[in-house]
This record gives C-alpha cells, structure tokens and sequence, in this order.
C-alpha cells in the first residue's frame, strides 16, 4: 500500500535527506516530514522539493505530536550513525542511537495512524572475528561484538523494534542490514580510511570486505517505503574485495602493524581527527565481514545495482582520489614477487 504520510528520521545525514527528497517527488505520497536536530546540507535542500524539515530531536518525547498531528502512517528510521557531525564522543552517539530509537517507537506505539516502520540497521550488528562464519545469514545471532559502540547500539536498537512488533502486529516492520557504506558523496569512517595516503593494516590478515553503493542503499529504502516488506533483511552488493586489493585499487600504500597496535594506530588517526576509528571499526578491518543476500533477492525482490568491486571503483573515481603510487607498478611488483609472467 502506498504510503500518505511519510516521516524520515536523520535528514541531516545523506541517506535521510536524500531518501526525504526522493519520497517528495512522487506524487502518490501526500506529505513527507524530514526530522532532524540540524537541517540537510544546501545541496540536498535544494532537491528536496516539497518535503518539509521539522527541527526536531527524537530523544524527545515531543516527537509524538509530530508523529499524532500529522497522521503519519509510515516512519523510515535513518538516524542511527556511526558517524556523528562534530567533536561528539561516545555518550552522545549512544544517546543519538539507543534513546533516540526509544523515544521514537514510543511514539509510534501510542500512534493508532502508524502502520508501517522501516529502520535502517548494519550488518555490524553480526560482529567480526576469527570464529565468524564465512558467509552470515539472517537467522546468525550476534556474537563476538564489543561492549560498547556502535555494533552495540545496533544489536540494541533492534531489540527494542522487535519488542514494537510484538506490541503492534499489526504495523509493518521492515528491518534492513546495510554492508558498509561507500560511494563518492558519503563521508564515514571506511571512505576516510582508504583515502589515507598510507593505509594501516593488520600484519598477518587480510580481510574480506563488502561493501553497498550509497545508491542501492537508497533504493532499497525508498522501496520498504512504498511497498510491505516485514522481516530482517541483509543489504550488500555482491562480491567482495580483499582489503589489500582495494588498497592497491585506490593506489595506497599498506602500512602493515601488530595486531597489538592496531588499537593505537585508531587512538592516533582518531586523535588527529583524521579517521575516527572505533573498537568495532578495527576489528571489522582484522577480519572482515560478509553476509548472504538471497533474501533480499528472492523475498524482498531487490538486487544492488553496483557490485562492491564495482561500488569501490566507483568511490575511488568519483571522489577523484590521485594514487599514492601507480596501480600498475603494484601490479608489476607483485608479478616480480611471485615470479609470473607480465
């Protein structure tokens, strides 16, 4: 059922403000609400059209008269970060996150207009070690995460949706995993660290990594908007990448380290404001993370338009990153090493 009234929850960020823009062009939806403490950037502002910001922080429970007296009947959850704007520290994104997510399924459940709620999660929320399997699926729990941080939040915040789906059944809840996020016009902690000149890795381990295009990731969530989708569904392009291969594709050069200093190559990037790197950020890098998408595919009828080598290229290009050294000559040295014929 196509949606009438649509509030979209992290409008300052780029998939919120984007996602509101999109919702806004299509003349089926009569109304779309863009939530958020800080408006959009200028240049999703000028897109968005007839969507309408409301200056709002949804850890408040005055959320609910934004919810009540626009008779909102479906709700895009894109808060939740890993990359908060600012000198925020861990407290605050804890609080944007969990007590965010709180307030706002509170709303919902005094909200009899609410019938659909659609909340983008990460497939951090698997975690990443050396006891992960090769591929997750949906019905993997979470394991092996960090006490606290992001993956955190998120294996929180989904516990609370699906306490609001036993308490409402009869609203629709589409919960959806995103892969890391890249492409050339968003800016999180993985686009930061490749465009590094020199790249820390972890001596000894190459992960494999796999990543959505910030345009699939929009098209996936504009389509649990408009249509019903209930379930868990992971998101990511196909394939994956060695992290040493996209060092090489982006022309970087690996700066192998101790696993036991890795945590302290983070702590430096993190205090130079450079790449704000995170426990779970560092031991996504040791080991990877990758997921299975059939049901994406088969149950939501989805599938990414980029895969992630291609989503990679097209970051690398699209941001205009200039290599370090020449692909090629890695290239040649690596023929060199292992004795292979040009």
């Amino acid at each position: 059922m196509t949606p009438k009234v649509v509030l979209v929850t992290g409008v300052g960020g780029y998939l919120g403000g984007n996602l509101a823009a999109r919702l806004a062009a299509n003349p089926d939806i009569d109304r779309v609400l863009g939530v958020d403490t800080v408006p959009p950037p200028k240049d999703v502002v000028r897109t968005m059209g007839r969507a309408e910001f409301v200056r709002a922080d949804i850890r408040n429970p005055l959320i609910a008269k934004v919810i009540t007296s626009a008779n909102v009947d479906t709700i895009v959850h894109a808060s939740t970060t890993a990359n908060p704007p600012g000198p925020t520290r861990r407290t605050v994104l804890k609080e944007m996150n969990v007590i965010g997510t709180m307030q706002l399924l509170a709303a919902c459940q005094r909200a009899p207009s609410v019938r659909k709620l659609v909340v983008k999660s990460t497939a951090a929320v698997y975690g990443a070690s050396a006891r992960s399997p090769a591929v997750f699926t949906e019905e993997d729990t979470p394991k092996d995460i960090s006490s606290s941080g992001y993956a955190k939040d998120a294996v929180e915040v989904e516990g609370y949706v699906r306490g609001f789906a036993r308490r409402r059944p009869d609203v629709a809840v589409t919960m959806l995993r995103l892969t890391n996020l890249i492409g050339p016009r968003v800016d999180t902690v993985l686009t930061r660290y490749f465009a590094l000149p020199v790249v820390p890795t972890v001596l000894g381990y190459d992960a494999r990594i796999q990543l959505l295009h910030s345009e699939d990731a929009l098209a996936v969530l504009e389509l649990a908007s408009m249509g019903e989708h209930p379930g868990v569904f992971n998101v990511g392009g196909d394939g994956v990448l060695m992290l040493s291969q996209a060092i090489r594709r982006a022309g970087r050069l690996p700066l192998p380290v101790l696993r036991q200093a890795m945590p302290a190559a983070g702590r430096l990037l993190r205090g130079a404001r450079v790449v704000d790197f995170s426990p779970d950020h560092v031991r996504y890098l040791n080991y990877g993370r990758v997921v299975d998408t059939t049901r994406l595919k088969s149950v939501f009828g989805f599938t990414p338009r980029w895969t992630t080598r291609q989503a990679f290229d097209d970051y690398v290009h699209g941001t205009g990153l200039r290599p370090v050294l020449d692909p090629a000559l890695f290239a040649g040295l690596e023929r060199r090493v292992l004795g292979t014929p040009s």
